[in-house]
């Protein structure tokens, strides 16, 4: 077994145990009306995209998403959140840098004897969901747990239905497919990019996401027999119909959308196999980017 498809399979136990914590963390997490910003690179920033959907639909206050390296400094917040795993990332604690002394920031980490100790104001330790491989999964989706229980917005059937993810047989001839689409909507959304950069990463396959609604603008011109389109969460109307016209192959979203992330990731580390690949090897990729000054 790789060390992914040991920390993917952990992913329940860890989704428990950061619900069961995030009352500890309830002070440096963002207050309900603060104008907040949620950062991160590569995953954790598609992580970000969607905790921040999820606060402001769910009236929290106006909550934004950068990538560290793109976070306009013009603007100002009652808090920044970083999300980074290794707790090393130089855009991230740059980023840290340049807000300490005048934006309260709080950092989610897997790691806490890193320079993100102090970088940040303060810290949410998820040391519980540290990973070994590259190629994240359960840090990712733990600390978007994280979040989701803060918010108020942790269903009792995610950490069921993630189980469920783990086990169901995933749809036939989903691995032998030459490309796939994740679609998302409001939230779903940076979980489709998260489940499309998966697939890149771990697999080498040809993956592209969009929200739901965009797909009819142009995307859905690659679908045809031997792709995928995977919709995470509800939905639009009449879109699988459309989808199924052109011979693809459509993957309905059935369980909460992070199990459904699950899932996805499950499916990378399948092909990944299929082809011949190590999945905690990525090509040109390390488990942290560190930049030389």
């Amino acid at each position: 077994m790789t060390y992914v498809e040991d920390e993917l399979a952990d992913q329940p136990a860890c989704w428990a145990r950061a619900a069961s914590q995030a009352a500890r963390y309830a002070q440096v997490l963002p207050a309900p009306g603060e104008r907040v910003a949620i950062v991160g690179c590569g995953t954790s920033y598609f992580m970000a995209q969607a905790a921040a959907a999820l606060r402001e639909d769910a009236g929290q206050g106006e909550t934004d998403a950068f990538a560290a390296s793109e976070f306009p400094h013009g603007r100002r917040y009652d808090r920044v959140v970083a999300l980074t795993r290794s707790g090393t990332t130089t855009e991230v604690l740059d980023l840290l840098g340049r807000l300490r002394g005048h934006t309260p920031t709080t950092a989610v980490t897997a790691d806490p004897d890193t320079p993100v100790r102090t970088a940040a104001d303060d810290l949410a330790v998820l040391d519980f969901a540290d990973e070994r491989s590259v190629v994240q999964t359960r840090f990712a989706t733990t600390a978007l747990t994280l979040l989701r229980t803060h918010f108020g917005l942790h269903p009792d059937t995610a950490v069921t239905d993630a189980r469920t993810a783990l086990t169901e047989p995933l749809p036939q001839r989903l691995v032998d497919c030459g490309q796939y689409t994740f679609l998302g909507r409001g939230w779903t959304v940076g979980l489709a990019h998260e489940a499309a950069l998966k697939m890149r990463e771990a697999a080498l396959a040809w993956a592209e996401s969009y929200p739901a609604m965009e797909y009819r603008h142009g995307p859905v011109s690659v679908s045809t027999t031997g792709t995928a389109t995977w919709m995470l969460g509800g939905a639009p109307d009449g879109l699988a119909e459309q989808v199924g016209g052109t011979g693809a192959l459509w993957i309905a979203g059935r369980l909460d959308p992070l199990a459904e992330l699950v899932r996805a990731q499950r499916l990378a580390v399948a092909v990944a196999a299929s082809r011949g690949l190590d999945p905690d090897s990525p090509r040109h990729l390390t488990r942290s980017v560190i930049l030389a000054p």
